[in-house]
């Protein structure tokens, strides 16, 4: 059943951007109790942009091409010569392929103001998200070592920065620099910070002594306005979002704000520091109030993932690096990023193509249906289990054989299960799946209300038979023979139509038995199918299928007692719901 309702909807799911590579992940998805998201490219655009640059004496340039001089040049230098992105074409054909985005961001900043100097570079230190930073060493008409990164990473190096002529002098403003920083960073823009030493790398170490600050640059990546939205509705549905990202804590409760993951006082903003501090005991005790970690760790992503599941909690995590596929593989559904690395797609139960929390929102409602299709498809099979066993039971008891034939029970059973898991696999995502409360991970699947539907619907199908066969309501309405054949031949098509009639309880849990219905066109066509089949067999039927046709006063009977569990069940879920507002 969830391989048929798993496959019916992956085709949907596609159409949203949702790739599913292990088909458990979906279904578990609906159940998720805390999901730990990344920020860029998933809650914002993606889609970087440099917007200012600021010296070592706090002078402000909006455009890289207003940074002239000696400082434009080293500027100029530690963008096109510290990165892994590299342009190609001219003009209107130019393009920034290769590193990450704010590599390609920052390149784009300083792509049209390049200057032409002699130098080489030589080696370098590529950015790890562990040290926060990158470096080149160059030579030729500048022997320089050029670095890039985190501010709290570089700043605290610098004792020196370059003024408006170039001149090295001490780097005396460091207080009104990082008020700046902080300005930009409530703002949602964060910075990267560029420094320069006379010393070469050795290895993978950065040169020692004190370096010299060429200046910060701030980045911005507005938030997708769907986010917002898609934020509110998985909150809604009862899942914790917490943002992870490497921006400093400013930029990244700046953003959580606009976005809506803090919304009161008491949520708690993580530093990758701060969370180091923490035990596990007090992680265990803060987590159903973090909302945000900054200047997270790869390996904070695995803590928290490991702590949340001793919390018994169903954990969902995104991530698109190779240093997050651990923490994918751990968690109970890995949403790898379209755009991310081929190990992080491989360690993922689910891959979101565009990279957009609004998909990771389709991707819960997605696996809150598939559970909801699969609770109906067990109220539809298990009413006909019960009442099929207590007929087989009781019947000899009372000195009659069994009423249904091994080749009609055969039909019954491909009527309560494959045509049945087609039948409900068609069943629409709604949008009030996202109002329901998430499952425990030690909830039976078999709900209270599915419960009362089971025993109602079967209790009724065994007495509507006992009726049937046993008493002088029905029996004088069909045609006598010594057999009884025509009396069962009718009771074998009463059977199914009641079993198809309940399909249209199962489905829905409102009073409306026609709610969406014409969302799901394979509902109705499986119905209709299962009803013309039966007809041809209760007429056709012969000796094979011990079927021998009826009259017309025999159809209306027939057709009336299987209607009966219709009026039956909506009764059960007036009393049902109105304990279920009591409470």
């Amino acid at each position: 059943m969830i391989a048929l309702v798993s496959a019916l909807n992956m085709r949907k799911m596609l159409r949203d951007n949702v790739l599913v590579r292990k088909i458990v992940g979906i279904e578990t998805a609906g159940s998720l109790n805390i999901l730990f998201s990344d920020k860029t490219g998933t809650i914002t655009k993606g889609q970087l942009e440099a917007v200012t640059f600021v010296d070592g004496e706090v002078r402000e340039y909006k455009s890289c091409s207003d940074v002239i001089g000696e400082i434009g040049k080293l500027l100029s230098l530690s963008i096109h010569h510290n990165t892994d992105a590299v342009i190609t074409g001219e003009g209107r054909k130019m393009k920034i392929i290769g590193g990450n985005a704010t590599e390609r961001a920052i390149l784009s900043y300083a792509a049209s103001t390049s200057v032409d100097l002699s130098v080489a570079k030589i080696s370098s230190i590529p950015f790890n998200s562990a040290n926060k930073y990158s470096a080149s060493y160059i030579e030729g008409e500048y022997n320089l070592t050029l670095i890039k990164g985190a501010p709290e990473k570089i700043i605290d190096r610098c004792r020196t920065c370059y003024d408006s002529d170039g001149k090295v002098i001490p780097l005396d403003k460091r207080e009104e620099l990082e008020k700046k920083i902080s300005s930009l960073a409530e703002r949602a823009i964060r910075v990267l910070a560029f420094a320069v030493s006379s010393q070469k790398i050795e290895g993978d170490v950065l040169p020692d002594g004190e370096w010299t600050l060429v200046g910060i640059i701030g980045i911005r990546d507005e938030v997708r306005p769907e986010s917002i939205t898609a934020i509110r509705e998985v909150q809604g549905a009862g899942v914790q979002v917490v943002m992870i990202t490497g921006d400093r804590k400013d930029t990244a409760v700046a953003i959580a704000k606009e976005a809506g993951i803090i919304q009161q006082e008491s949520d708690i903003v993580l530093t990758s520091e701060e969370l180091g501090k923490l035990s596990d005991d007090e992680v265990r005790d803060k987590m159903n109030s973090i909302r945000v970690v900054a200047r997270a760790l790869p390996s904070d992503k695995s803590r928290l993932v490991r702590i949340a599941q001793e919390m018994n909690l169903v954990v969902g995590m995104t991530g698109d690096g190779v240093n997050d596929s651990p923490a994918l593989k751990k968690a109970d559904v890995g949403f790898a990023m379209g755009g991310g690395t081929e190990v992080a797609k491989e360690a993922g139960d689910i891959v979101i193509l565009d990279d957009n929390f609004n998909s990771i929102k389709q991707a819960i409602l997605y696996g809150r249906t598939i559970f909801n299709s699969i609770r109906k498809f067990i109220i539809f099979q298990l009413t006909i289990n019960v009442s099929a066993v207590m007929i087989s039971f009781v019947s000899p008891l009372l000195g009659k054989e069994n009423p249904l034939s091994i080749v009609q029970i055969l039909w019954v059973n491909l009527v309560m299960d494959t045509l049945a898991a087609l039948a409900f696999g068609g069943e629409p995502a709604l949008e009030r799946f996202m109002k329901e409360k998430p499952k425990r991970r030690d909830e039976n699947i078999i709900s209270r209300s599915m419960r009362t539907s089971i025993e109602t619907g079967g209790l009724w199908t065994f007495a509507m038979s006992m009726v049937f066969l046993m008493t002088p309501l029905v029996v004088p309405y069909f045609r006598a023979d010594e057999n009884a054949k025509y009396l069962m031949t009718g009771y074998f098509t009463f059977y199914i139509f009641m079993a198809a009639f309940n399909a249209f309880n199962a489905r829905t849990d409102q009073l409306n038995l026609f709610d969406n219905i014409g969302k799901n066109h394979g509902f109705w066509r499986i119905i209709l199918l299962i009803i013309v089949v039966q007809v041809l067999m209760a007429d056709f039927g012969g000796d094979v299928l011990r079927c021998y046709g009826l009259a017309p006063k025999e159809w209306v009977i027939v057709t009336v007692l299987a209607f009966t569990i219709i009026p039956v069940d909506l009764i059960r879920k007036l009393i049902v719901g109105k304990k279920e507002d009591q409470e």
